[in-house]
């Protein structure tokens, strides 16, 4: 009796060694990148740099925008444990306006989604502000 429950024991514990499989981790350097105030026509492409934590190769399998704005691009091969990556998304800067958009990643990670976020504004200095116009007239009066 007492070999049998040695042997469930050991098989027990070499069961739950076992059973702790290697997974991916995915660690981003930031998970929002400001642009900050930027002329329009400007270079709209930004970098998300991030590691794979894990002990298994990282597999981003989907990225995707909230609009058709944000482009973004991810990596073709698997990601190995400790080595680096990253997810480029190319905003339209012909678009004047605030930037407030969401780039969605869906890998086989521990966490298998990740939302990144872009933030900033877009302006043309070409053209004045209804304000700036009328401050100006009231200076030259």
């Amino acid at each position: 009796m007492k070999h049998l429950i040695t042997i469930l024991f050991i098989g027990l514990i070499s069961f739950s060694i076992t059973a702790q499989e290697k997974q991916a981790e995915i660690k981003f350097k930031t998970e929002t990148i400001d642009y900050g105030t930027i002329e329009k026509g400007s270079d709209g492409v930004r970098v998300f740099e991030f590691t794979n934590t894990g002990n298994a190769p990282l597999i981003i399998s989907n990225v995707k925008s909230s609009c058709g704005c944000t482009i973004p691009s991810k990596p073709k091969d698997p990601i190995m444990p400790g080595k680096t990556g990253e997810i480029k998304v190319k905003y339209d800067t012909n678009r004047v306006s605030p930037i407030r958009k969401t780039i969605t990643v869906i890998s086989n990670a521990k966490t298998p989604t990740v939302a990144l976020k872009i933030k900033g504004l877009v302006v043309d200095s070409s053209k004045a502000s209804v304000l700036e116009k009328k401050n100006k007239s009231i200076v030259q009066k």
